[in-house]
């Protein structure tokens, strides 16, 4: 089978190198484009030597729609405004569209779901397979243990992190929820701040914290009276993230348009 051909999507940016370093480092992927933001300085830059490659020969460019036409499959760790409209061009082409864009709303959800009638997408909040493990975990162990186990995820991430609680920390929550039956909308606990009174049974809670260069760091605690479980996964490369992307892409093609999560690529589900 011929390489799959790959563009990134927000190449500039810091995942962005990463995902042109993980295309570069898989046999089975041939890098071919390469975009970033309008009025970015990288455009015109070759995109390999922005990720420290070397020149590779791919230009970075703002031209989204002429990338999507030559495409198999695009990476996409952007922003949700951005992953709205690639996912539109996505099924226009008829190609793999892998989203790891978080802080999306309903809205732009309900928007990406209508565009995999046509594309093949894969959406995660996080692609590490570690991470994908723990969220599985997460679900068996809730719906094994019942409401006199507390549950509280926590999350740490780098000071320049614009969405709280992560992405990843909602795929956590969410799968709680699902184990004890639950609709996480009902039972998540964002903040806690002055006289708010004992904890309600059944609540979910979220604690967020925001410093230094932490990559990822993500906790989910069952705590009942005299015993504590502790689920943990620490993330020290973004590079698990890029790889898991690939993978990712690699997994959708030839499948077929659709809304899939790294639980399907990883047969966890």
């Amino acid at each position: 089978m011929s390489k799959m051909k790959i563009a990134v999507m927000g190449a500039a940016g810091r995942m962005g190198r990463e995902l042109i370093r993980a295309v570069r480092g898989n046999d089975a992927c041939a890098l071919i484009g390469a975009v970033g933001r309008k009025g970015s300085l990288a455009l015109g830059q070759d995109a390999g030597l922005l990720a420290g490659l070397g020149k590779l020969g791919v230009v970075i460019t703002d031209d989204a729609p002429d990338l999507f036409v030559k495409a198999d499959a695009v990476l996409d760790f952007t922003v949700p405004a951005a992953s709205v409209e690639f996912a539109a061009l996505a099924a226009n082409a008829r190609i793999v569209h892998v989203l790891g864009t978080t802080g999306l709303s309903a809205e732009d959800e309900a928007k990406i779901a209508a565009a995999a009638r046509h594309a093949t997408i894969i959406r995660a909040g996080n692609m590490s397979l570690g991470v994908n493990l723990l969220v599985a975990l997460t679900r068996k162990v809730a719906a094994a243990l019942d409401a006199d186990f507390d549950i509280e995820v926590l999350e740490m991430h780098h000071r320049h992190k614009v969405d709280a609680p992560s992405g990843t920390a909602l795929m956590l929550g969410r799968a709680a929820a699902e184990g004890r039956g639950a609709d996480l909308d009902k039972v998540s606990v964002r903040v806690r701040d002055g006289h708010t009174g004992a904890r309600r049974r059944g609540d979910i809670g979220f604690a967020t914290l925001r410093g230094g260069s932490v990559v990822g760091e993500h906790r989910v605690l069952f705590a009942a009276d005299g015993e504590i479980i502790e689920l943990r996964h620490h993330a020290a490369d973004r590079g698990i993230f890029a790889r898991g992307a690939v993978k990712a892409a690699l997994w959708g093609r030839g499948k077929g348009p659709g809304l899939h999560s790294m639980m399907d690529v990883l047969g966890l589900d």
